[in-house]
C-alpha cells in the first residue's frame, strides 16, 4: 500500500486486532443480559467499531453520530456540533460511545453531557487510543485501546485531511526526508 510507505507504524495490524478481541472480551463480560448500543463517533471510529461489534458475542445495536470540532484542521477549535445525531432513542439503554481517540476530552465532555439528556441506563466509553498528555478535561475511558504520545497520529480510521483512513494500523506521517 503507498499510503502506508508515508508512515511509521506505531500500533501494528496484528497489535491492533489483539486488542479489539480483548475489550470486545471485557464488554461481553460487562454487558451480559443488558440492552446494548454501541454509538460509533463518525468518521474517525468506523473502523474499530466495525472490528468491535463483530467481536462481541452479545446481542447488540449500533447507531452512530457525527461531531465536528477539527474541520480540516490538525487542532481542535474547542467549538464542538453534532453534524449527524443518533436515529433512535437511548432511554434505558446501555451505551457504548466508541471513539476513535480522546484528545483534549473536549469533544467527548460535549458528547456524554448530551447524551446524558437521553437518559440511556448508562454511558461508558471504549476508545481505540488517548492522548493523556493533552488532555483539558478528565474523561472516564472504562474500555482503551492504547496511549499514545503527542503525535498526530492516522490510519485503522483516523485521518489527516480525509487521507489515511484506510490504512490497517495506526502510525504518524514520516518527517520529510526519513525513509
Amino acid at each position: 500500500m503507498k499510503l502506508a510507505a508515508e508512515l511509521d507504524v506505531l500500533f501494528s495490524e496484528q497489535q491492533i486486532a489483539a486488542r479489539v478481541g480483548e475489550l470486545a472480551a471485557q464488554i461481553e463480560a460487562d454487558h451480559r443480559g443488558k440492552d446494548l448500543v454501541l454509538v460509533g463517533v463518525l468518521k474517525g471510529a468506523f473502523v474499530f467499531m466495525s472490528d468491535l461489534a463483530r467481536k462481541i458475542d452479545l446481542p447488540l445495536a449500533v447507531d452512530f453520530i457525527a461531531l465536528s470540532s477539527y474541520g480540516e484542521a490538525t487542532e481542535s477549535s474547542g467549538i464542538v456540533k453534532i453534524t449527524s445525531d443518533l436515529t433512535r432513542p437511548i432511554e434505558g439503554k446501555h451505551v457504548i460511545v466508541v471513539e476513535d481517540i480522546i484528545d483534549t476530552g473536549l469533544t467527548m465532555r460535549y458528547l456524554l453531557d448530551n447524551l446524558a439528556t437521553r437518559h440511556p441506563a448508562s454511558v461508558k466509553i471504549c476508545s481505540l487510543l488517548s492522548k493523556p498528555s493533552r488532555a483539558r478535561t478528565r474523561i472516564p475511558v472504562r474500555y482503551l485501546g492504547f496511549e499514545v504520545p503527542d503525535q498526530f497520529v492516522v490510519g485503522y480510521g483516523l485521518d489527516a485531511g480525509e487521507k489515511f483512513r484506510n490504512v490497517p494500523f495506526v502510525g504518524v506521517v514520516k518527517a520529510v526526508g526519513d525513509s
